[in-house]
């Protein structure tokens, strides 16, 4: 065993330490210090060393062996490598940047499941959508096939009859949010779950609108914390992002109630609606309340991001608007995807394909479920959708576990992210569609470990 250079760890630095003593390990093997075919302490001498946890010195072996500069051999220890990538550059945050040899598995929410999508479909979508007749002009409600296809998919899965033409074609979710919100007179107050979808917050600002905070529970938005003098609300109803949960049947009556009373928008965003895997959702909000609900949805969650085009169904007095600002300045969403998206539904390649993403989500959600249930680490969230809520104690444990992730080479995404203010709820937004299936497998025992450690921790 080779004697190990000095390493001097900062504790006050906002650096991990498992990252910093990785660091330290991978400039003495690229100076020369440590040579290829050193074994290195065992983690339990270094870590007595250094007066730290074995939960640091594993993190950082275990960073160094996926970075290709360390390798373990089962019972022998760990050794150093010869051909490694060369270190990763420091980010602004402290955090290492990953090198484009070793990618983090992405187990961040939001990301679609391209793992599942028939390429052989995918062409033929496009090549069938370059068929189509170059546009003589601008539309700016939608394409024709769109609309219809948007229709089937709505009343099919998501039980939501709608005539063709009171679809409109949208360039996503967060566009969409952007183009009601210019509608609504500058200073405007507007409701959004908290925690809830920032790009909403964003684009809601963005129109020169005040974002107002509302508390969500495990029935999803509390309604009657909702405050007088909105002009609208966001919301998430069908799977609450980034919790999980659906709006109960009486709070969904009660919101409809309230913008009707009160005079204002509900923006029902349905951003994957067509994922659950137990009973049928409750019905959208848009049925209930078509006069005063603004019903979104998206491609990009069940598909891919790389048809920017979303759907938005909105009572007749604001979807006339809303085509008369797209006529008077020339904006309107690209027909290119629309088309896309239509060719996939005429073929009947979209329908197989959201059995295909159902069927692979329910079994990587149930791996989920069983990994960290084996490691004694609780999930909460519907059987819906493709990510899971891992409460933790407290904002500093989650930061603590977002950054140990990291240096494990995993990059996962914390509550804080989502919410307005500190506030008193912590945890991991935990997705699980972005990585392939195998990386996911590996990627699941380290993460369970890690919270495994983190409440061990914790325990008295």
């Amino acid at each position: 065993m080779v004697e190990v250079p000095p390493v001097v760890l900062h504790r006050g630095s906002g650096t991990p330490l498992s990252v910093q003593l990785a660091d330290a390990l991978r400039a003495a093997a690229a100076g020369g210090a440590l040579r290829p075919g050193d074994r290195l302490p065992s983690t339990r001498e270094l870590a007595t060393a250094l007066r730290v946890s074995r939960t640091v010195t594993s993190a950082a072996y275990d960073q160094l062996v996926a970075e290709g500069w360390a390798a373990g051999r089962h019972g022998a220890g760990t050794f150093v490598v010869g051909a490694a990538p060369a270190a990763p550059v420091r980010s602004g945050h402290g955090t290492p940047a990953r090198s484009a040899a070793t990618p983090a598995v992405d187990l961040r929410a939001g990301a679609p499941c391209l793992e599942v999508l028939d390429r052989a479909a995918w062409r033929r979508a496009w090549r069938a959508a370059g068929d189509v007749p170059a546009d003589p002009g601008p539309e700016p409600a939608a394409d024709p096939g769109f609309q219809l296809a948007v229709t089937g998919h709505l009343l099919r899965h998501r039980g939501l009859p709608a005539a063709p033409d009171v679809v409109l074609a949208t360039a996503g979710t967060s566009a969409a949010v952007g183009e009601v919100a210019r509608l609504l007179p500058p200073g405007s107050r507007v409701g959004l779950e908290d925690p809830g979808y920032q790009r909403a917050a964003g684009a809601l600002r963005a129109a020169g609108l005040e974002v107002v905070p509302c508390p969500v529970d495990g029935d999803g938005l509390v309604v009657d914390a909702l405050p007088a003098g909105l002009a609208a609300v966001y919301c998430t109803p069908a799977h609450q992002f980034p919790l999980g949960r659906r709006l109960s049947a009486a709070r969904r009556v009660a919101l409809v109630a309230r913008a009707r009373a009160e005079g204002w928008w509900v923006l029902e965003d349905d951003y994957d609606g067509e994922l659950r895997y137990d009973v049928a959702p409750l019905p959208l909000l848009a049925a209930l309340g078509p006069d005063v609900v603004v019903h979104l949805g998206t491609s990009s969650k069940v598909v891919s991001p790389t048809l920017g085009t979303g759907w938005l169904v909105a009572p007749a007095p604001l979807r006339a608007e809303l085509v008369a600002a797209r006529t008077a300045t020339g904006t309107r969403p690209p027909r290119a995807g629309q088309r896309v998206l239509a060719a996939l539904a005429a073929s009947g390649d979209l329908a197989r394909h959201l059995r295909r993403l159902r069927r692979e989500l329910a079994g990587r959600r149930a791996a989920v479920l069983r990994a960290l249930a084996a490691a004694g680490v609780a999930v909460t969230g519907d059987p819906a959708g493709a990510h899971v809520f891992v409460p933790l104690p407290d904002r500093t444990a989650e930061a603590a576990v977002v950054a140990a992730a990291a240096a494990r080479g995993l990059t996962v995404d914390g509550l804080a992210r989502h919410a307005a203010g500190p506030g008193p709820a912590a945890g991991l937004v935990l997705g699980f569609a972005a990585p392939a299936r195998a990386e996911l497998d590996r990627a699941l025992p380290v993460l369970a470990d890690l919270l495994a450690e983190t409440r061990r921790a914790r325990l008295p």
